[in-house]
């Protein structure tokens, strides 16, 4: 529901990068998928902001309780940091070719549950990635140890107008991130 207009040279670069890579997308595998497409796209959205957050790959995340630990690798995490991260704000998971090599939304609802508790916050925003398929997830914490959460449609990025929309989406999540920060979240 955010409109957003994306520039002149962000539709230039979608429609090249789509032109270039949409014959692979459904053939690569996982390290393929991640370096030839997905890393490009969040490249150009560029997570740096204000030297304060920034994107980490492959960070280990631990939320722990006397009932239980989550304990896990995520794949893309925008968080406060810049050598170690410190407090999660998105995560991205599971760079994966197809679910035949496994299902990434129990992962990513760990994840989002962590950053939730870790940070005292009732809702935070992730998605995950299945070969072209991209879904957006909001968890949203509804009181002690109660959670509901909401999958998008899946965005297919071998379309272009479903891969602007996914463009548009990161920006907002940036600009999500820059308002929290801006206000001390």
């Amino acid at each position: 529901e955010y409109d957003l207009k994306l520039s002149e040279d962000d539709m230039i670069f979608l429609e090249k990068l789509l032109e270039k890579e949409k014959v692979y997308l459904d053939i690569y595998k996982e390290e393929n998928l991640k370096m030839k497409f997905i890393s490009q796209i969040l490249n150009r959205v560029d997570f740096v902001i204000n030297d304060e957050i920034r994107d980490f790959y492959d960070e280990k995340l631990l939320y722990e309780t006397d009932k239980f630990i989550l304990n896990g690798e995520t794949d893309f995490m925008v968080a406060k940091g810049l050598e170690e991260s410190e407090k999660p704000y998105f995560f991205i998971q599971e760079f994966k070719q197809n679910e035949e090599y496994g299902n990434p939304r129990p992962q990513l609802l760990a994840e989002l549950i962590s950053a939730i508790e870790l940070n005292g916050w009732k809702t935070i925003k992730g998605a995950y990635i299945i070969g072209v398929n991209w879904n957006f997830v909001i968890l949203e914490k509804l009181g002690e140890k109660k959670y509901q959460y909401f999958i998008s449609e899946k965005f297919n990025s071998s379309k272009i107008d479903e891969l602007k929309a996914i463009y548009k989406n990161l920006l907002f999540i940036k600009a999500e991130v820059i308002k929290m920060v801006d206000t001390g979240i």
